[in-house]
């Protein structure tokens, strides 16, 4: 394990990054979002679906 040469790996990607604008970083966070509501509501429509085949049976 080569410690010098994975602190120099760190510190390049480190150099490269950069903050993004503020308009890439609305649209990351409008497609996060978009994600998180859509599993969400695939997760509900499971548990409706789930709660009206128990109350059948």
């Amino acid at each position: 394990m080569d410690v010098p040469l994975e602190l120099s790996a760190y510190t390049r990607v480190l150099r490269l990054a950069s903050t993004p604008s503020w308009e890439e970083f609305s649209q990351i966070a409008k497609i996060a979002a978009a994600g998180i509501f859509l599993i969400g509501l695939i997760g509900f429509l499971i548990f409706l679906v789930m709660n009206g085949v128990t109350s059948v049976i």
